[in-house]
């Protein structure tokens, strides 16, 4: 070797080693950290202060480890080799073994924060790393080759190892950071315009129906500026028109919808909003934050939150159940503004009934039947209409159009509708009268804060809401009753309304973009989806707040996580109202992020072709439940408009399309019974399941030996057939008597059909010949 090429080798070598600070390479480990510059010089402060922190242990199970590809050939070839020798795999193999299974170096390892599980998954890649690369750095070959002759010990390893961890796992790195830019303890402090004026509170206490929202509303319109936040389009809409209507100008602004009501397109003094649009940057002299009490709500709760803390308004008017109160006035305690309670008392009677309703025969106008699944909404729809009945529906995924066609339906005297059918959609938003609320159901579906479903009975909280729909002030019905159709549940229904409110104990709080981006700087190669599970981990709240789940946001992470975007961009199409049931609507907005990274303007020609304009009548349910998923998205398309206007630029003939599809979904739920007693006849009339379950066991029959004269016995019927068979017979549809006759003449069809293919004749070996139709393939 050349003196040059001498020289600019050692130039390369660590300093302490051109130093000649041998000995550390075959001191112990403690000694050995401080001799290589650069991050491993920093990895003692990191352990310190992990250590001392007092945070929570991370989960660590969430560290998804990158891949470090193993170093190729070199440009200047295999210095560590030339400096010493070529390592033997064999032996370097076994020097990694020995390394892995040292307690000592485990319990470095934890020192360092890498657990038993993350210390193997290092360790893995680090043996995968050094065994595959065809040269490595010189540092770490001239260790192996040391250790190799016994002139180093195995544990001068770790700082190296170390360094192969904080690749994979970017995390080690910088927990403190991630910890004090996911701190949520104190939330107040988010606001300094709120903060910076003293804001009157005035909490306005009371049950469904007894006018807290009416007084509130009423301080709003006497203001000369002012906000409503509501939970819902519908109320946001409402309360639009209220104040339009009385001659106050009113902005309308929901995440789909923006109406300017001045000519010019100057902002009105007056906004009405659904609670995530509100801005905390304006000034207001009124504002009007409506059901409160969903401060708690697992996914939503964090909007109302924000609007509790951070609304710039002297005067803040809350409207809710009395379970917030004790939360609101510890909440604002910490901001130094004192909460004044208002409490109202139901302006009608309302009683609840020593019987349950039991049939559909009972029924009487005014009557609202409340399901918590739209399969028993068909299901009791087409009841009553077999009773020779009329009845309106409203559920949840209607578009709000729909909701209000069919509530001034039920609510016109001179309708023939005078039976309502609806699921817990009803409990706000809209005026209805009613005289009786009939629980179908006592039990819900819901989502736990961890993202998990349940099947529980309702709440004390969600029974009250919807019982009070029940004689309203404002409608026909001065009293209101409730009751339940089995009268199993009247106990455990009259057990919940009579239980007191349980007071809410925490407010719910969400990432902003912002504290995501500074996560993202620290991992720049985690997926999203993966930054929001290690940001709730690290998180800290105060025992008055908690992390909403965020399981839909996660899910649209994942979806577009392979489309290239930027992490702003990212964000907001993950936190865009979905419904991830409705498979159209999911693909729809893979397919809009799709577009979005090619650049692609989504222009209304081709959300026609996407949506297949002109969209026909729904001939059945199913058709139904398809137009709704179109109406969805076209919700999306509008929700993107206002957040992307020249990548989806034609939100308004988009608005205008979403019309006339309102009404086609209008008139389809109007004539729902008829999409049902099509969708339910289609399979009676058809029998497509018994059909096919028949012919296979009549091939079964006759592929047995049996004699000639014995008789075939019936086919039994299966599981899913019993159940079908069962659910027409409860129904109304089929009574046992026919569908014996349905299954007699099934076994007549299929014996004549045996005999015509039978009687053409056999071939030499007594097999049939299949008979050649025209149209068989």
């Amino acid at each position: 070797m050349s003196l040059r090429r001498c020289a600019l080798l050692w130039a390369r070598l660590p300093v302490g080693r051109r130093a000649g600070q041998r000995a550390a390479v075959c001191s112990p480990v403690g000694a050995h950290l401080g001799a290589f510059p650069g991050p491993l010089g920093r990895a003692p402060a990191l352990a310190a202060s992990s250590a001392s922190g007092g945070s929570k242990a991370p989960n660590t199970s969430l560290f998804v480890p990158l891949t470090v590809k193993p170093q190729g050939p070199s440009a200047d070839g295999d210095v560590g080799a030339e400096l010493t020798r070529p390592l033997d795999k064999n032996e370097v193999k076994k020097i990694l073994d020995k390394f892995y299974k040292r307690k000592e170096i485990q319990k470095l390892g934890a020192d360092y924060g890498l657990d038993a599980r993350l210390f193997h998954q290092a360790f893995i890649s680090f043996r995968n790393y050094i065994l595959q690369s065809h040269s490595l750095d010189v540092d770490i070959h001239i260790v192996l080759n040391d250790i190799c002759f016994s002139a180093a010990h195995v544990d001068d390893l770790f700082p190296f190892f170390l360094r192969h961890a904080k690749q994979i796992f970017p995390v080690l790195e910088c927990k403190d950071d991630l910890r004090k830019i996911s701190d949520l303890r104190i939330p107040p402090n988010w606001y300094p315009e709120a903060r910076a004026i003293r804001r009157k509170i005035v909490f306005h206490s009371g049950p469904t129906n007894s006018g807290k929202t009416y007084h509130a509303i009423q301080k709003y319109f006497s203001a000369k500026s002012g906000v409503y936040c509501g939970p819902l389009k519908l109320l946001a809409h409402e309360i639009f028109e209220k104040s339009n209507t009385a001659g106050i100008p009113c902005d309308l602004v929901t995440g789909e919808e923006r109406v300017t009501v001045a000519a010019d397109g100057r902002q009105a003094a007056h906004v009405s909003c659904t609670v995530e649009m509100c801005s905390v940057t304006t000034p207001y002299e009124v504002a009007v934050i409506d059901e409160i009490q969903m401060i708690r709500d697992p996914a939503r709760g964090w909007a109302w939150t924000r609007a509790l803390l951070g609304l710039c308004a002297e005067e803040v008017h809350l409207c809710g159940e009395s379970a917030a109160i004790d939360l609101v006035t510890e909440l604002l305690y910490t901001t130094g503004e004192e909460v004044e309670v208002q409490s109202y008392e139901r302006l009608t009677p309302i009683s609840i009934l020593d019987h349950a309703l039991e049939s559909l025969d009972n029924l009487r106008p005014g009557d609202c039947i409340v399901c918590f699944s739209k399969n028993d909404i068909y299901s009791v729809s087409r009841q009553i209409e077999i009773r020779g009945l009329e009845s309106a529906v409203i559920y949840g995924s209607l578009p709000p159009g729909t909701k209000l066609a069919q509530a001034k339906k039920f609510n016109d005297p001179n309708d023939p509708c005078k039976i309502l059918v609806a699921t817990d959609a009803i409990g706000m938003g809209l005026n209805l009268s009613i005289r009786r609320i009939i629980f179908y159901s006592l039990i819900k579906p819901s989502i736990n804060e961890k993202g998990e479903k349940e099947l529980e009975p309702i709440t004390t909280s969600q029974a009250l809401q919807i019982a009070g729909r029940a004689g309203r002030f404002s409608s026909q019905f001065k009293e209101g009753e409730v009751t339940t159709m089995n009268r199993e549940d009247l106990s455990l229904l009259k057990e919940i309304l009579n239980r007191p409110l349980d007071p809410i104990k925490a407010a719910g709080l969400h990432p902003t973009a912002e504290q995501i981006e500074m996560f993202a700087y620290h991992l720049p190669d985690t997926t999203l989806s993966n930054l929001i599970d290690i940001f709730v981990d690290f998180s800290q709240v105060d025992g008055q707040y908690f992390v909403c789940n965020m399981d839909d946001f996660k899910f649209s992470a994942e979806l577009i996580q392979h489309i290239p975007l930027s992490l702003r961009v990212r964000y907001v199409f993950c936190t865009a109202p979905i419904n991830k049931k409705q498979p159209f609507v999911c693909s729809s907005l893979l397919q809009f992020a799709r577009q979005f990274s090619r650049n692609q303007p989504l222009t209304f020609a081709w959300l026609r072709r996407y949506i297949k304009w002109p969209l026909l009548p729904p001939k059945n349910i199913k058709d139904l439940m398809d137009l709704e998923a179109v109406h969805d998205v076209l919700d999306l398309y509008l929700w993107l408009s206002y957040r992307f206007m020249d990548m989806f630029p034609d939100g308004s003939v988009v608005r205008d399309l979403q019309k006339e599809l309102d009404k086609i979904i209008q008139d389809g739920v109007h004539n729902i019974t008829k999409l049902i007693k099509i969708s339910e006849s289609r399979k009676l009339l058809n029998l497509e399941s018994l059909s096919g379950t028949l012919k296979n066991q009549s091939r079964r029959l006759r592929s047995t030996k049996t004699t000639v004269g014995k008789a075939a016995e019936p086919p039994s019927t299966s599981a899913s057939e019993i159940s079908l068979a069962s659910r027409l017979v409860k129904q109304g549809l089929l009574t046992p008597d026919m569908l014996k006759q349905l299954e007699k003449e099934w076994l007549t069809q299929q014996t004549e059909q045996n005999k015509e293919r039978t009687e053409p004749g056999l071939n030499s070996k007594g097999s049939r010949r299949k008979k050649k139709e025209p149209n068989s393939e």
